[in-house]
């Protein structure tokens, strides 16, 4: 070969053109979360949730079962009238006047004593520092009602007020109280701790118990297959409401406990069936015939080459599962088959609120949105994480 018909080119001039850089399947992952929008979201979402549910009730100055019987019912947004040139009064659909700074800041109930109800003639007369605050609803049992603008009229040192002077948020309970005079906001953060905890009893439930019964089930294949699924079967084939009584009628009524113990016992099939299936497919790999011929134990093939290998539909499942175990805990408190008082969850929440749904919809309405936000948070996050942990989407 003549090296004359050859032009060499100086090592310099020789550019090398990289496309990417290569990553493992975990980075690549990342790097396609990232690009997810909804799944970053829910991401944020699920870490606000975490630290309001471990750090929130620390933060405030009541907890979940302290009670102000004088403050109950008390909306977050407060209608005040200006009775005075500094003196300003909220009306509960309780009937209870308070005094109020012009801010929101409630100072205290005004008090009323029994021989000032004039039910009747529908007048009652409050006392504030000593002088009268009447409440005046008399103008309802005339008749021809029309005209009137106003249900009511309020009285002070000879001045008649009946127009709200202005909104305010409730500086002291910024979600409101409920019938018994508890802080919401507190009730609500302390529900998202006790939710978290269900989540997590589950996940570990569905990991530990799901992943290593399916895994096995997967690899041994036959008789003991076919008598483990059957097992699967009957388990699931119960509902979780009726096993959750059950359980109650053997051992009591023991609140979050029984629901923990409910969903340890029989949350982890759905998880056994996904991860069986993995390793149906996985187990006829080539190396996991390379890692038989080399005399390997069944106990690592599953552990160090199966379960990492079907780690992306695990991640997957275990997220999409959580909203569902959340969502359950809710159901039960909510029927009574919960936490028990005075612990607050918030589908124990969302059954105190209905008996004053139509007055106070405010307590159910933020028990009601922390639900419904944590779902979507975990189902927005499980959303793009199928999509970044699927093998066959690796090349966008």
């Amino acid at each position: 070969m003549d090296k004359n018909k050859f032009v060499f080119v100086d090592k310099q001039e020789i550019e090398e053109e990289v496309f990417r850089k290569s990553l493992t399947y975990w980075q690549d992952a990342w790097r396609r979360l990232k690009k997810h929008k909804l799944a970053m979201l829910g991401l944020v979402g699920v870490i606000l949730i975490i630290l309001v549910g471990i750090f929130g009730p620390m933060l405030t100055s009541f907890s979940y079962s302290d009670q102000v019987n004088d403050y109950k019912n008390l909306p977050p947004r407060l209608d005040l009238y200006k009775i005075d040139d500094n003196t300003f009064i909220y009306f509960s659909g309780d009937y209870f006047l308070f005094s109020v700074t012009e801010d929101g800041k409630l100072i205290k109930k005004l008090e009323l004593p029994k021989e000032n109800k004039d039910v009747i003639n529908k007048i009652y007369t409050y006392v504030l520092d000593g002088e009268p605050v009447i409440l005046d609803f008399s103008y309802n049992l005339l008749p021809g009602k029309k005209g009137y603008d106003y249900d009511y009229t309020l009285e002070y040192k000879g001045n008649i007020t009946y127009e709200k002077y202005k909104t305010v948020s409730n500086k002291i309970y910024p979600f409101g109280t409920d019938s018994l005079g508890r802080d919401m906001l507190t009730r609500t953060m302390y529900g998202a701790r006790i939710s978290l905890l269900v989540a997590l009893i589950a996940t570990l439930v569905n990991f530990i118990i799901g992943v290593t019964y399916g895994a096995i089930a997967g690899y041994e294949g036959g008789r003991k297959d076919n008598i483990m699924m059957r097992v699967v079967d009957i388990i699931n084939s119960i509902p979780l409401v009726l096993y959750v009584i059950l359980l109650m009628v053997l051992i009591g009524n023991h609140g979050l406990w029984t629901i923990i113990i409910a969903l340890g016992s029989v949350y982890w099939v759905g998880m056994a069936r996904l991860v069986r299936g993995q390793m149906l497919a996985l187990k006829e790999q080539e190396f996991v015939l390379a890692a038989r011929t080399l005399g390997v134990s069944k106990r690592k093939i599953i552990v160090r080459h199966l379960i990492p290998n079907a780690m992306g539909p695990i991640i997957v499942a275990m997220t999409m599962m959580i909203p569902s175990a959340v969502f359950t805990e809710a159901f039960l408190s909510f029927i009574g088959l919960g936490v028990s008082a005075p612990m607050a969850s918030w589908g124990t929440l969302a059954n105190n609120a209905l008996s004053g749904l139509i007055t106070y919809p405010y307590q159910l309405f933020f028990p009601a949105f922390a639900i419904a936000l944590t779902m979507l948070a975990f189902n927005f996050l499980g959303d793009g994480l199928r999509d970044a942990l699927d093998p066959r989407l690796r090349k966008g």
